[in-house]
């Protein structure tokens, strides 16, 4: 059983940075894709960034850019890097990771169905302030 748990959420000024992580615990296959997802008050969870099972990247339109997905698979922790935040990045950030049935995930297909991923964690708050 794969338990995820995030952390690095926080309250911070607009125009400043955050650095979020997800320490995964128990097995997770090499041909997993993981991602975050993040939803704020009001609005849809959404899929903001991927990283497949050869190390590419996928990004929402309104982070590419701005935000940095990587992985470290020896120590199985996630990281998204943020920078530039603005209120509009305020949100709960959840990380995620699954496999596929058949051939694994690209990143583009990742991100376009991340949001249904089978591992998640609880989450952690960013909060973004002018």
């Amino acid at each position: 059983e794969v338990q995820l748990v995030e952390s690095g959420g926080d309250s911070v000024q607009a125009g400043g940075s955050l650095r979020l992580s997800c320490k995964a615990s128990g097995y997770v296959p090499s041909t997993y894709s993981w991602g975050w997802l993040r939803q704020a008050p009001g609005k849809e969870r959404e899929g903001i960034a991927v990283i497949d099972y050869v190390g590419d990247t996928a990004y929402a339109d309104d982070v590419r850019g701005r935000f940095t997905i990587t992985l470290d698979k020896g120590k199985n922790i996630l990281y998204l890097q943020m920078n530039g935040l603005t209120s509009a990045d305020t949100a709960t950030y959840t990380c995620a990771t699954a496999g596929s049935s058949g051939r694994p995930m690209t990143a583009s297909q990742a991100l376009s169905v991340v949001f249904s991923f089978g591992y998640k964690g609880q989450g952690t708050q960013v909060t973004v302030f002018s």
